[in-house]
């Protein structure tokens, strides 16, 4: 059975991108060069409901790429994968190519 979790209020789910610790010719990268805060989004709650009841949308939408900060987060593991959880106010920008 498949599941999918779709967050609720301002929160985002991001799975963290990995990127690679070797280059194609075949050179092992340090630790520290490799190392980038970045996620894709894979689902986005609906927003936070203001005082007066209008919805506020949450800032990015599914397939974002975003940088994320170092610290922080909810850990979530589904069918294998790893995600993890913030809130729209921790993601601090997004990537565009």
């Amino acid at each position: 059975m498949a599941k999918r979790l779709i967050p609720l209020f301002n929160r985002v789910l991001v799975e963290k991108i990995v990127p690679p610790s070797k280059t194609n010719a075949g050179i092992l990268l340090p630790e520290k060069s490799t190392k980038l805060n970045s996620g894709k989004v894979v689902a986005v709650g609906p927003g936070l409901h203001s005082k007066d009841g209008k919805v506020i949308p949450v800032a990015v939408k599914e397939g974002d790429t975003v940088l994320l900060p170092e610290y922080g987060g909810t850990e979530v593991k589904l069918e294998n994968k790893e995600y993890h959880l913030f809130r729209d106010d921790d993601i601090l920008g997004t990537l565009h190519d």
